[in-house]
Formats: structure tokens, sequence, C-alpha cells
């Protein structure tokens, strides 16, 4: 948990209270078998090795990533992996997202850009992070790597 603090601390004071909010949101919203801690050199919640021993298919020593944060140079970005594995999710979220935001959605693949902290939405952000068991997002993900 040191290097998560280390990471939160080292942000620009701008920064600090709009990714503690999301991270607070996250953890508080998460359900059980996801992990916090660094991965990728980023604040992440993980399927730890106890929950599936498998791991990452690219690097089997690594935990299989699921949410991750980072402070980029313009924006705030969440990587979320379960918008990117399953289609339904990102339905809904997109659909929620421009009922409750006024500013476009700025998003990649399973990445969401948020350019002004102010504007992140913080509740949605909760009901995303709810919504994913770690069962249901290992289906996804195994059923995604039988399909290659």
């Amino acid at each position: 948990m040191m290097e998560l603090q280390a990471y939160f601390d080292d942000l620009p004071e701008e920064r600090k209270a709009p990714m503690l909010q999301l991270w607070q949101v996250l953890t508080d919203n998460i359900p059980a078998g996801f992990e916090a801690r660094m991965c990728y050199k980023m604040p992440s919640f993980v399927i730890p090795h106890t929950v599936y021993p498998a791991g990452y298919h690219c690097d089997p020593k690594l935990p299989l990533g699921f949410i991750s944060l980072a402070s980029q140079k313009n924006y705030i970005v969440m990587h979320h992996m379960g918008l990117y594995a399953n289609n339904e999710l990102l339905e809904w979220f997109t659909a929620e997202y421009s009922k409750r935001v006024k500013t476009k959605l700025d998003m990649g693949k399973g990445c969401v850009r948020f350019k002004k902290p102010e504007l992140i939405p913080l509740e949605l952000i909760g009901e995303l992070a709810a919504r994913v068991s770690a069962q249901q997002y290992i289906d996804v993900y195994e059923k995604a790597l039988n399909r290659r």
C-alpha cells in the first residue's frame, strides 16, 4: 500500500483531490475478489493470483488487471478493462454518461479521459465499479481469450 500512497502524494496539487476522490469511489464500490495495488505504475484494481492463478495472459507473472487510474499531462484517465471487453457494459456506461454529464464523453477502447476533474461523475463511476464481479470479469476475459 505504500506504493499507492506514494503515487498519490507525488501528484501535482491540483490533481490530488480529484484523483483521491476517484480512487475512494472505486474502493468503496468495487466487489470482493479485486485487490488494490500498483500495476504498470498506476493505482489499480486487479484480480490477484490467489483468485485467478493464470494471471494476465501476456505476462502470467502479473495479476489480471481490471481498473487503473493515471494522471496524465492534460487529463485524468481511468482504464477500465470491463468496458473494453463487455459491449453491454459499454453501452450502459455511454448512455448513462450522456444523461449525467453535459460534456462529450472522451473515450478510447477501454479508457475514459477526464479533462475537467470537477466534472468527473463520481456516482456513475461508483455504479460502474460495482457492476462487474471478479468472476464475471474472469468469464468475459476467458471467453475473449478462447476466441483468439
